[in-house]
Formats: C-alpha cells, sequence, structure tokens
C-alpha cells in the first residue's frame, strides 16, 4: 500500500510541476514590444494600424500589409507609408494567429479609430513593466519613426483608447 501510496505521490508531484511549468512559461512579451507600441499590455502578438490597415507582427518584428492582392511581411512599412507616424498613429492588439485573414472584421471593427492620435506609447510611459525600454535597452525601433517629441496626451488610467475589452484575448493590466 506504501509503494503505492509513493508512486500515487509522485505522479502527482511530477503532473504539479508540469502545470507550474506550464504557467510559468505563460508569454510576456513587454521587452519584445516596439517602444512605438501601446501601453497597457503584457503580451501582444499583433497591432492593427487602421489609419493604414496594415499589422505589426510583435514577436517578429515585421510589418504585414497589403500588396497588390497578396499580404506582405516587412521589417519596414513600405515607401508609401513614408510619412506614417508610427508613434502617435492608433494601434489596436489583436491577439489571434493571422488577423489578417479576417481583414474585413478589423477594418470595421476598428474603423472609428482612424484618425486617433490621442494613445499613450510604450517609450512616453513610466510603468515600471517598461523600464528596459527608457533605459535604451530597446532595439525594436522599426518602421518609420516620424514622432516629434514624448506627448504624454494625460492619458493615466483607464483603457488608453485599446480595443474593447480585450475581446481578442488582450492582456490588459
Amino acid at each position: 500500500m506504501k509503494k503505492i501510496l509513493f508512486v500515487a505521490v509522485l505522479l502527482v508531484g511530477s503532473l504539479t510541476a508540469k502545470l507550474a511549468d506550464a504557467q510559468i512559461s505563460f508569454s510576456l512579451n513587454i521587452g519584445s514590444q516596439p517602444e512605438w507600441g501601446p501601453t497597457g499590455y503584457d503580451h501582444a502578438e499583433f497591432y492593427y494600424m487602421p489609419d493604414i490597415d496594415t499589422y505589426y507582427d510583435v514577436p517578429n518584428h515585421q510589418y504585414v500589409y497589403l500588396n497588390g492582392n497578396t499580404w506582405t511581411r516587412s521589417s519596414s512599412l513600405p515607401p508609401r507609408y513614408a510619412n506614417y507616424d508610427v508613434y502617435h498613429g492608433y494601434k489596436a492588439v489583436i491577439n489571434s494567429p493571422t488577423p489578417w485573414r479576417n481583414a474585413a472584421t478589423y477594418r470595421s471593427k476598428y474603423a472609428g479609430y482612424r484618425g486617433r492620435r490621442d494613445q499613450a506609447v510604450i517609450r512616453d510611459s513610466r510603468d515600471q513593466h517598461y523600464q528596459n525600454h527608457w533605459k535604451g535597452d530597446n532595439h525594436n525601433n522599426n518602421g518609420n519613426h516620424n514622432g516629434n517629441g514624448h506627448d504624454d496626451h494625460g492619458n493615466r488610467g483607464g483603457d488608453h483608447g485599446h480595443d474593447d475589452h480585450h475581446d481578442d484575448h488582450g492582456h490588459h493590466r
């Protein structure tokens, strides 16, 4: 009986360790988000930029945009967006795979955010979560960075202009 109990305890212990390991490996990608990304998220797979109908793949540091009828990946924005300001344009966090496959849904959902320039970005935050960005440890400066100054827009607390309650599995702090 003691052997069975010992094996059961050992089995439960290893399963518990496996579950704990799974929880520990939960993806926090604050450090991989670019300094022009929106504040308030511990994890972001993609940003959708409704002004230019473009996605940014956060983990892979690539833009995904339409080139003719084909979605194209690139480490920088195409020349047609040379004047787009990634720091001040609105970004919606989308945590679902290949969001461009549902482009019509996201275009419709975020149409009202086109032209918005009031979203707080990581670069301007003094939240402890973003301390590596303040120290110059952020090497994620992709795209065309035409931001001028450090506009705060007074957006402290609240939803920071993010998507509707994160129904795409965003993790807002």
